[in-house]
């Protein structure tokens, strides 16, 4: 699966997605897109998971039919530390988002 992991987050997750093509913005060239240029470009590239720590995005943009899902990490900071304990979680889910899907993700899920 195609991963894209947003500015916001620790580059160094990347690194935690054994088995997926898990790119920073940086890398795939979408720094500095915001919500709904992001989405769309990520798009476009071939990315099918958006990972943000943003947990407004969902509320900002209508996902209904986009083809890209979303994955919010709701942490205490968007440091490496707090978002590691996610990351199990996190790849339980990638296996059942399906296209246009919020999924939140924090301590308690």
């Amino acid at each position: 699966m195609r991963v894209l992991l947003d500015e916001c987050i620790d580059q160094r997750l990347r690194l935690l997605f054994p088995g997926h093509d898990c790119q920073t913005a940086g890398y795939a060239q979408l720094a500095g897109l915001k919500n709904g240029a992001l989405l769309a470009a990520a798009e476009s590239a071939g990315f099918e998971i958006l990972i943000t720590t943003d947990q407004e995005i969902p509320y900002q943009q209508n996902l209904s039919m986009r083809r890209i899902s979303i994955v919010v990490l709701c942490a205490p900071t968007n440091r490496l530390a707090d978002l590691r304990p996610l990351v199990p979680a996190v790849l339980q889910a990638l296996d059942s988002i399906t296209p246009g899907q919020v999924t939140r993700i924090s301590s308690a899920t």
